[in-house]
C-alpha cells in the first residue's frame, strides 16, 4: 500500500511542479488586454494639438480676467471659451 502511494506521488509531483510554474508565468506576464496606456498611446493629430493649444490660451486668458471682466465677457467658462475659440480661429485664418 505504501509503495503504491509513493509511486502515485512520484507520478503526480512533476505534474504539480509544472502546473505551479505555468501558474507563476501566467500571473507574472501581462495579458494582451492589460497593456499600459503608454504602450497604446498615439500621438495627437494636428487638429487635436491645435485644439489643445487654443484651450490652454483661452484658459490662461480666463484666469487673468477679474470678476467684473468675466461678467462682461460671459459669466461662465463655456460661453467665454466658445467666444475665445471663435476669435482664435479667426485670427489664424
Amino acid at each position: 500500500m505504501l509503495s503504491r502511494l509513493l509511486a502515485a506521488a512520484a507520478l503526480v509531483a512533476p505534474l504539480l511542479l509544472a502546473q505551479t510554474a505555468m501558474a507563476r508565468e501566467a500571473w507574472s506576464a501581462p495579458s494582451a488586454k492589460e497593456t499600459t496606456k503608454e504602450q497604446t498611446a498615439k500621438e495627437p493629430s494636428v487638429a487635436q494639438s491645435a485644439a489643445r493649444e487654443r484651450q490652454k490660451k483661452c484658459g490662461a486668458e480666463w484666469r487673468a480676467l477679474s470678476a467684473t471682466e468675466k461678467a462682461a465677457q460671459g459669466p461662465k467658462w463655456p460661453q467665454y471659451y466658445s467666444k475665445c475659440v471663435k476669435r482664435l480661429k479667426e485670427q489664424k485664418a
